[in-house]
């Protein structure tokens, strides 16, 4: 990552309200991992990577979009690494397109939508480590067809207000309930998810 990309990185986080004490710790935790790995930021750090995820409504803005990952075995959001020269947006942009099929996807708000930091337990070849994930919101055509990837068992879906009351992954819940907030901003199909403050 270029250094004026990783300064753009650090406003952009700076400027991001966070929902919950839990994901302002992530924000915290994230500015803390920019400053002390400026050159290793990628696979190539094994105590930890950035990453950039997509929380994907349709265009109503009352179902989001999660997959059955593969190697973790729950539902999340689609994302995963940085590539290259890829800010966090274009890999989010990248990741949820090659891991659901949605030609549709568009950035539905300016900045984060959210960031969250957790452990990807160890397995064969990877060490446990932790994810430093970017997430934006993007809207996509709920009628599109959907075609996981390898790295999905299944795709899905789910109802918000469903997610926001279940019991998975606690990331997920918060997203969820942003999600359901109401903003006066409208987005093409639906009412905008509001942000959080």
């Amino acid at each position: 990552m270029k250094a004026a990309d990783r300064e753009a990185l650090r406003l952009l986080l700076e400027a991001h309200l966070p929902a919950s004490p839990r994901e302002a710790e992530s924000r915290d935790l994230i500015l803390r991992f920019l400053a002390e790995n400026p050159e290793a930021l990628g696979r190539e750090n094994p105590a930890g990577h950035l990453t950039g995820s997509a929380w994907v409504l349709n265009r109503q803005g009352d179902r989001a979009l999660l997959t059955h990952h593969a190697k973790l075995g729950v539902w999340l959001q689609p994302g995963g690494h940085l590539e290259g020269d890829e800010s966090a947006l274009e890999a989010s942009l990248r990741e949820a397109r090659e891991e659901t099929g949605l030609a549709s996807l568009r950035l539905a708000l300016p900045g984060l939508f959210d960031v969250d930091v957790h452990l990807i337990p160890a397995r064969p070849g990877a060490g446990a480590h932790l994810h430093y994930d970017l997430r934006f919101l993007l809207v996509g055509d709920g009628e599109e067809p959907l075609v996981p990837s390898e790295e999905s068992r299944d795709l899905c879906w789910f109802d918000l207000e469903r997610l926001a009351a279940g019991a998975g992954d606690e990331s997920v819940r918060r997203m969820a309930a942003k999600s359901l907030r109401p903003s006066p901003s409208p987005r093409e199909g639906g009412i905008m998810p509001g942000t959080p403050g």
